[in-house]
């Protein structure tokens, strides 16, 4: 199939355009535009300067991908907005530039990001991930792989979310969530092993077994995280899962949601 550009679209001529693109009536392709093959941009949608598109991306009406930043450090420098392949995403979704020359917002490949949802500046989406409908994820923030943040969830600058996440509808996030969890509520708070997700993606009852005795060891023992990971490494047989969540705890100054504060 050959490339396919509606005489109502906008495509800047120094625009990068792949092969077998469609670009439909309405939309705007900005100056410094890089669209991958097979992407498809949908009417009334927008992608700005900066922006580079993977490849097979599909692009759904009223998006903005590669949006000015919405921060005040930003003064008009030339920033860039980073799209893998594969993802799909939907209605009115806006994706903002970075605020640096170097950097910039990532999002990763094959994700699936909902209906009028807000990635802020900086903010890096891993592979494989799901955005709900109206999500917020404010600038620098960061999610990890095969992660779902259901509709309404909002997600404060800085916060870092692990790998294999799930956090429920309409919860706050305002820090970092370890990975392999789920998070509800507000104040949000542990809710479990994100087990069903986990089985889907191919983990064994043994490893989710593991993952649910060092989680008894953070969330639900009383003690300090600083303890609490002394225990895992202690209780809990060693490895790659293992190491994931006493890394990343560590590698956020054992600063993790839902821990009352004079047990960080």
């Amino acid at each position: 199939m050959a490339t396919t550009i509606s005489p109502l679209a906008h495509v800047d001529p120094s625009a990068r355009i792949g092969e077998n693109v469609t670009i439909h009536p309405f939309a705007y392709i900005d100056a410094d535009v890089e669209v991958g093959d097979g992407c498809e941009v949908m009417s009334y949608t927008s992608v700005i300067r900066g922006t580079r598109l993977g490849k097979n991306n599909k692009i759904y009406q009223g998006s903005i991908i590669g949006a000015d930043p919405q921060d005040f450090r930003w003064k008009g420098e030339k920033t860039y907005c980073f799209v893998g392949d594969n993802n799909v995403i939907r209605e009115h979704v806006i994706i903002n530039r970075g605020i640096e020359p170097t950097g910039g917002t990532r999002i990763g490949n094959e994700s699936f990001i909902m209906a009028d949802s807000h990635i802020g500046h900086d903010s890096h989406i891993s592979d494989r991930c799901v955005i709900g409908n109206g999500v917020t994820i404010a600038g620098d923030a960061e999610v990890g792989r095969c992660s779902i943040l259901s509709s309404g969830v909002m997600l404060h600058e800085n916060s870092r979310v692990g790998d294999w996440v799930l956090i429920k509808g309409g919860c706050r996030i305002t820090g970092n969530v370890p990975p392999f969890v789920i998070m509800a509520h507000n104040p949000a708070s542990y809710f479990g092993v994100n087990a069903v997700i986990l089985r889907k993606g191919g983990y064994s009852e043994e490893q989710i077994d593991d993952i649910a005795k060092a989680y008894r060891h953070v969330y639900q023992t009383g003690t300090s995280v600083f303890n609490a990971l002394k225990r895992i490494e202690a209780d809990v047989t060693p490895g790659a899962l293992r190491d994931s969540i006493v890394d990343f705890i560590r590698g956020v100054n054992l600063k993790i949601v839902a821990i009352p504060r004079d047990l960080e």
